[in-house]
């Protein structure tokens, strides 16, 4: 089992920037992919970025490419999301999560389905 905790959310103004933290407990030896999903209010959880720990492979989705960057610290156990030129619309509830069976890449952020581990979140607001 993994066991996932978000930090560092927040309110930012428009162009502001926040960093994410996930801390990964568990099973956090290996090839594993750990990725960033968003929930906005009244919407479907949808993935943003993803990297092979281990292997440092990132992956993004078109709208956020360019202005996240998805990071790790294996020594700690930690994976990040620097999020940059934040926008109202990046609005919503980030989460952390994790797949044990080394598959990793943009296909595997399109359902949350692929991901068998999850944190609780972290709310970020942009105004």
């Amino acid at each position: 089992h993994v066991q996932l905790v978000e930090s560092g959310g927040g309110s930012v103004q428009a162009g502001g920037s926040l960093r994410l933290s996930c801390a990964a407990s568990g099973r956090t030896y290996g090839r594993n992919c750990m990725a960033w999903f968003r929930q906005a209010p009244g919407k479907e959880r949808g993935g943003l970025a993803a990297i092979v720990t281990g292997g440092g492979n990132k992956y993004y989705v078109g709208s956020v490419e360019g202005r996240f960057t998805i990071s790790q610290d294996s020594a700690k156990n930690m994976v990040y999301l620097q999020m940059n030129n934040l926008k109202p619309q990046d609005t919503g509830m980030y989460y952390c999560a994790a797949r044990t069976d080394g598959n990793c890449g943009v296909w595997y952020l399109t359902t949350t389905s692929y991901f068998r581990y999850w944190g609780q979140g972290t709310q970020v607001t942009v105004s």
